[in-house]
């Protein structure tokens, strides 16, 4: 992972400079896993003021410690759980196999916002992937910590688009559901500060759609896609 992230950080730091400093209050960010989806946001959170807590299953591990290092900005690591308890937001970058286990394993999650970037996913018997579940993994998510504010969002790009949108070539939008309006807009924020485009699209239960949106980009002939979403001004 690291031989990636190093050179896509390196890549990064010159375009993260020209996006300029955090618009909003900052938040402590509580990013639930370690992999490539937390390092990339954790460490474009932190350059925009945010403290971030990195939660992992052994925060004293090497990688870990290297990652806390890079990110820079006051950045820590410790538990799962730990990470949590400190946070306002709490991002849920783990497999989606994962996830479920993941958030039974958390303290309450009550009042929190909980942000969902995960996506199921299977390879079917044709190669391409494909939807492995009835509903989508925000919903379920929802229903383990009822009292969160549970926003799907950052699940229809790739972690190299988190470090640098100009890689995508053109503007990215980050397509956003969940049922509190304001848990969503902070969201959006996040999003808009690390140089991505952010559009509300509705209520958690529209989250397989979004999440849908990852077999087109994943499965698209050519190369992956990003999707831009633009707002269409015409009168109806």
């Amino acid at each position: 992972m690291w031989n990636v992230l190093r050179a896509s950080f390196a890549a990064a730091a010159v375009a993260a400079t020209l996006i300029g400093p955090a618009s909003a209050a900052a938040e402590t960010v509580a990013m639930i896993g370690t992999g490539n989806v937390g390092a990339a946001l954790g460490r474009r959170f932190a350059e925009n003021g945010h403290t971030v807590v990195y939660g992992s299953r052994d925060p004293s591990a090497a990688d870990v410690r290297e990652l806390v290092a890079v990110t820079g900005h006051g950045a820590t690591a410790v538990t799962q759980a730990q990470a949590a308890v400190q946070a306002d937001v709490v991002v849920l970058a783990v497999p989606w196999t994962a996830v479920e286990d993941v958030v039974r394993a958390l303290p309450d999650l009550s009042g929190k916002i909980v942000v969902d970037p995960t996506n199921p996913r299977v390879t079917a018997s044709d190669g391409f992937a494909d939807y492995p579940i009835e509903d989508s993994n925000a919903e379920r998510i929802a229903r383990l910590a009822p009292g969160a504010k549970v926003v799907k969002a950052f699940s229809t790009l790739g972690f190299e688009t988190m470090l640098d949108p100009k890689v995508a070539d053109g503007p990215v939008t980050v397509p956003i559901v969940g049922d509190d309006r304001a848990a969503k807009e902070r969201v959006a924020t996040l999003a808009r500060e690390i140089g991505l485009e952010a559009v509300d699209v509705g209520p958690l239960r529209h989250a397989r759609i979004i999440e849908g949106l990852h077999y087109l980009r994943a499965n698209a002939y050519g190369g992956r896609i990003n999707y831009h979403l633009p707002r269409d001004h015409a009168r109806d």
